[in-house]
């Protein structure tokens, strides 16, 4: 059985007020109505689990090739 690629995630705020998400590689300030690509491993933490629950914030797609290169250059430069 060939194993999957884990992929990141598109996330998008669907609260009416900006939503701070505080994980442990980072954190996201989303206005209302805002998204913002999240890797794999992001997908899993748990604050950003907890607020997916509550429905605050919603999964849109899964994140395309470019995002992802687009993501981990993003991530990379912010960590010099």
């Amino acid at each position: 059985m060939a194993t999957r690629e884990r992929r990141g995630m598109v996330i998008k705020n669907t609260d009416t007020r900006p939503v701070t998400i505080a994980m442990t590689t980072r954190t996201i300030e989303l206005p209302p109505g805002g998204e913002k690509p999240v890797t794999a491993d992001e997908v899993k933490d748990g604050t950003l689990r907890d607020l997916l629950q509550v429905r605050a914030i919603s999964i849109v797609r899964p994140t395309t090739a470019e995002e992802e290169e687009e993501l981990a250059a993003e991530l990379h430069n912010s960590t010099r």
